[in-house]
């Protein structure tokens, strides 16, 4: 050891410190990886928690929430990065670490946090919750990753599109490549709109809001807080970036609720479908979690019909409950399997079916399912789907009306499903449901509609409806 080192004094050691916003980040990104947890129902207690405990504003929240869904969102793109600035596969990276890694990537890249602070608050959290060693490494790959810009990064990572445009749109826009190929299979159309819709997936959704015909009116939840119009539904209202629902006292007693517009638009069609002979029966064969059998319910009670509410899952049937709970007129919640289904056939006017699915329409709320759906899992929802939406078929009488629902575009969990049960089943013809939603652009050839995103602002949900003939 040289004199100049034997003289240069000890660094004491410092204790790392907390920061409880990065904190609160990274506790919510173990649970969406280590418990298969969402985002969605994860964050809020978290939030809620850290609020009780003071020290923990709006501002902190708001940024919480930023690092958890921008790093979900772009994770595909951010492992692309971190793996390009390590030595090693990145499956052999323990999960913790890349969760820091992924954390100060977006802080870096997908945010205006200053460069410095970025790094120094990573490798802070790293020392927290990975000790000394594993800090250095996420040091030394972030001080890499910090050296260029998102742009510059992707240019590095990503395929050119001549040579390969599925991989190449996977890597930008951060979606595992079998699902840009089943949402383009869908889309149809040129590079511009696919674009355009993966783009919209990494776009944190407005809340809307429903008011419940009978039960609240659009003018009641404008003067409860800051309010747009919706888009489409005359009963939507979009809120204000930081608006809490919760606080809204129609929300409260259930006179209206959180609700995506492309699901109002769902139970509109299906309630504004004409219909020849009684209009007084009404079923919602998966109803869980409730929000569409609640604005069906008003619906069916304005014209004096009754609504049965079904759902598989006794804890979601209670939910149902709970949103149902206060209508004007007669409903009913039950806790029946839809592909067995208790009553007898022919008994309802119109059914809704919006039947389990891989819920590729909803990723920009919940963002971390495109990376835990594999394609394998349609194979699993195939027989289900066909099951229900032939029980929904058999529920109705003849010239009723069905309405077959999805939150996927997926072919494999839309058409293909209405026509393989049209041939097997028969005695039924789809209508065209364009008609019965006036004023909503771009809902494809018909006779069924697909909504999307990137073209009505709302999740992707898909629509058939069907009339019994025999």
């Amino acid at each position: 050891m040289s004199e100049q080192a034997r003289r240069r004094p000890h660094k004491p050691y410092r204790r790392p410190q907390k920061d409880p916003v990065r904190m609160l980040a990274f506790e919510a990104l173990r649970a969406v990886d280590e418990r298969d947890a969402y985002a969605n129902l994860v964050l809020p207690p978290l939030l809620k928690k850290a609020r009780e405990g003071g020290n923990f504003d709006g501002r902190d929240a708001a940024l919480a929430t930023e690092l958890v869904y921008g790093t979900l969102r772009r994770q595909g793109t951010y492992d692309a990065i971190i793996s390009a600035c390590i030595d090693r596969p990145l499956r052999e990276v323990d999960p913790p670490v890349l969760d820091v890694l992924a954390l100060g990537a977006h802080q870096l890249l997908g945010t205006r946090i200053p460069t410095h602070a970025a790094v120094s608050a990573s490798v802070e959290l790293a020392r927290v919750v990975l000790g000394d060693g594993r800090a250095k490494f996420v040091n030394a790959v972030l001080r890499k990753i910090s050296q260029q810009d998102l742009d510059a990064w992707v240019a590095q990572v990503a395929p050119p599109y001549d040579q390969d445009a599925e991989d190449h749109l996977a890597v930008v826009h951060s979606h595992p490549r079998w699902v840009v190929s089943a949402l383009w299979d869908a889309l149809g159309g040129g590079r511009a709109g696919i674009e355009d819709l993966l783009e919209a997936d990494n776009e944190r959704p407005e809340v809307t809001l429903v008011a419940r015909p009978g039960r609240s009116t659009t003018e009641e939840l404008a003067a409860a807080t800051e309010t747009l119009p919706g888009r489409w539904s005359p009963y939507a209202l979009r809120m204000a970036e930081g608006g809490e629902p919760g606080a809204i006292e129609a929300v409260k007693d259930g006179r209206a609720g959180v609700q995506d517009e492309g699901s109002q638009l769902v139970a509109l069609a299906l309630a504004n479908a004409p219909l020849d002979g009684p209009d007084a029966r009404w079923l919602d064969g998966c109803a869980g979690p409730g929000g569409k059998a609640a604005l069906l319910a008003a619906l069916a009670s304005e014209r004096g019909a009754a609504l049965l509410a079904s759902e598989k899952q006794p804890h979601r049937a209670r939910l149902v409950e709970r949103a149902l709970a206060g209508n004007p007129g007669p409903y009913q919640v039950i806790a029946a399997d839809g592909t067995r289904p208790p009553w007898r056939p022919g008994s309802f006017d119109r059914v809704l079916m919006d039947v389990p699915c891989s819920g590729l329409g909803a990723l920009r709320r919940r963002p971390e399912a495109r990376w835990r759906r594999r394609p394998e899992d349609l194979d699993g929802f195939a027989p289900l789907q066909r099951g229900l939406l032939t029980e929904a078929l058999r529920a109705v009488r003849v010239g009723g009306i069905v309405g077959y629902a999805t939150c996927s575009p997926h072919l494999a969990e839309t058409r293909v499903v209405v026509d393989d049960v049209l041939k097997k089943v028969g005695g039924a013809e789809l209508i065209d449901a364009r008609p019965l939603l006036p004023g909503v652009p771009a809902l494809g050839d018909g006779p069924d509609i697909q909504l999307w995103p990137h073209l009505h602002g709302t999740d992707a949900m898909y629509l058939a409806l069907l009339r019994r003939t025999v």
